[in-house]
C-alpha cells in the first residue's frame, strides 16, 4: 500500500470518526438554562467546542485505522474467507 492511499483512507476514517464523535457532549440552550436568540433552532448546540471533536475523531480514526491496516497486512478477514464454500 503506497503513501497515498494511506493517506486518503486515514482522511476516510477521520471523516467519519467525526460524524461519529460529533454529538457527544453537546448541549441544548434548554439542559444548560440559556436563552434562544432570535431565529436560533431549539435544537442548536450551546457549547460546540470543534479543538474537542477534533481530537476525539483523530484518536478514533488512528484505532480504527490501526485496525484495517493490521488487517491489510496481516490478511485476518479476506474476500476468500467470507466466500470460501466448504
Amino acid at each position: 500500500m503506497n503513501l497515498y492511499a494511506i493517506l486518503a483512507i486515514y482522511l476516510l476514517f477521520w471523516v467519519i470518526s467525526a460524524f461519529i464523535v460529533l454529538p457527544f457532549g453537546l448541549r441544548t440552550p434548554d439542559e444548560t438554562g440559556e436563552v434562544l436568540l432570535k431565529g436560533q433552532a431549539d435544537s442548536a448546540p450551546s457549547n460546540f467546542r470543534p479543538k474537542v471533536v477534533a481530537v476525539r475523531a483523530t484518536i478514533l480514526s488512528a484505532v480504527l485505522f490501526g485496525l484495517y491496516y493490521a488487517n491489510y497486512v496481516e490478511g485476518w478477514l479476506t474476500l476468500e474467507r467470507w466466500t470460501h464454500v466448504g
